[in-house]
């Protein structure tokens, strides 16, 4: 039999396993909670809803990398940033911050009160144009078929479950093709509304800087005061930090117009289609290889499959439809930052006035210092001699029988400080000393 010892310690064993589990359950919970977070999905068709979703879940959705993500972290600070990736958009501009795909906006930040406006703007603007989408989809899935040199009727048999979900894919096309009708793509359409929400917010800010600054100056020049002073200091401070985040935006949208290969990374719904297309093109191409080529043929089927995967490499997309939204922006967000450089220049100029009056008064001030100086040297002058006349000796002025004599010698000490006085000023005023 086992000592009571044993038991013991086996009871003891067993009680600290059971505690101990629970608390690596939670910590494996907590671990694996850590990373997930909310965010409002706004799908092509306008609907949004929230969605708890962990960072290698979006990672995996949207093909986007850690670093990217670590962009829309609101405990971290980033400058204003757009980066057009693979299969999505990173959107990082003010309180807006949003991943968009080509089916899909995700935001996280969705309880932020500014960000209200902006979803509804993104809502209206995706469901206003919800039936144009599909259709632009098709078209650019056709035309990129067309430059493939794949069979069009072919293609279009393998997308025919696309057009069950269009009321007149054929006449959406013609309209295309007319030039009757122009949809914005999905992507381009979100992206829009994340540049509308931020360039509404620093204009708006801009607005209420002027309204609040200009007064505020005026005031300054006609009454210099600390509190006039302290209001001016804090207006400026703003508008330095204003002109910085325009600035910043400024700086990413001339980017991007710079460079039209981050602009071609942006066409998400094209890159789609042409994806599929040449899904398709490979697997007619395999197909006619099975049917028409024997065995000793493969490395033909191969050769040419790879040219065909070549063509897909050369397809350029025409990115003068992104051009011209970005260039719209940048003019709006350009003129944003021409207000603020014109209210900048303008206290400028209100500290150049303020410190011409105050030089002014210290030139009066010390003018003031000069007049009080020439006075007490002219005063210290009367005073030797009246010291003088109060040394204890004896003259014969001190025995006259009457006091005119002093009154005399008063007078002339007084007249005479006064004559020199005014002669010093007139010398003064002669060489420029004095005003």
């Amino acid at each position: 039999m086992r000592s009571s010892k044993a038991v013991a310690a086996e009871e003891d064993a067993l009680n600290r396993a059971a505690v101990a589990a629970p608390n690596q359950q939670a910590t494996g919970r907590r671990k694996a909670t850590g990373n997930i977070r909310a965010w409002l999905v706004v799908s092509d068709s306008g609907r949004s809803y929230l969605e708890e979703v962990g960072k290698h879940s979006i990672m995996k959705r949207t093909g986007l990398p850690a670093r990217d993500l670590r962009v829309l972290d609101p405990q971290l600070s980033y400058p204003s940033t757009i980066l057009g990736r693979e299969r999505a958009i990173v959107i990082n501009l003010e309180h807006i911050k949003a991943v968009i795909t080509a089916t899909e906006v995700l935001v996280p930040n969705s309880r932020d009160p500014l960000v209200a406006p902006f979803v509804q703007d993104l809502q209206a603007r995706v469901s206003s144009s919800s039936y144009g989408a599909p259709q632009r989809v098709l078209f650019c899935y056709m035309k990129v078929a067309e430059f493939d040199g794949v069979d069009t009727d072919v293609t279009a048999k393998d997308v025919s479950t696309s057009k069950t979900q269009l009321d007149s894919p054929r006449l959406a096309l013609d309209a295309y093709d007319n030039g009757t009708t122009k949809v914005l793509p999905f992507e381009f359409r979100a992206l829009e509304a994340c540049l509308e929400s931020a360039c509404r917010l620093l204009e708006s800010e801009t607005l209420t800087l002027e309204q609040e600054a200009y007064p505020a100056l005026d005031e300054l020049t006609s009454k210099i005061s600390t509190l006039n002073l302290e209001r001016v200091r804090q207006i400026k401070s703003r508008l330095v930090a204003i002109s910085g985040r325009v600035q910043k935006v400024r700086d990413e949208l001339e980017h991007l117009l710079d460079d039209d290969m981050d602009m071609a990374e942006m066409y998400l719904s094209e890159k789609l289609a042409f994806q599929r297309v040449g899904e398709t093109s490979l697997r007619v191409d395999i197909g006619n290889v099975e049917l028409e080529m024997d065995d000793d043929r493969d490395e033909d089927a191969k050769s040419e499959t790879e040219s065909n995967t070549g063509g897909l490499g050369g397809f350029k997309l025409n990115i003068e439809e992104l051009e011209m939204l970005l260039e719209a922006y940048f003019v709006q967000i350009d003129g944003t930052l021409n207000k603020l450089s014109t209210l900048r220049e303008y206290v400028d100029d209100t500290e150049d006035y303020i410190n011409i009056m105050l030089d002014e008064k210290q030139n009066q001030l010390l003018q003031m210092g000069v007049m009080l100086s020439t006075a007490t040297l002219v005063v210290t002058a009367g005073v030797v001699v009246v010291g003088i006349f109060g040394m204890n000796i004896t003259i014969d002025l001190f025995n006259m029988p009457t006091y005119h004599q002093f009154w005399e010698t008063t007078g002339g000490t007084v007249g005479g400080c006064i004559i020199l006085y005014v002669l010093a000023i007139c010398w003064g005023k002669k060489s420029g000393l004095l005003q």
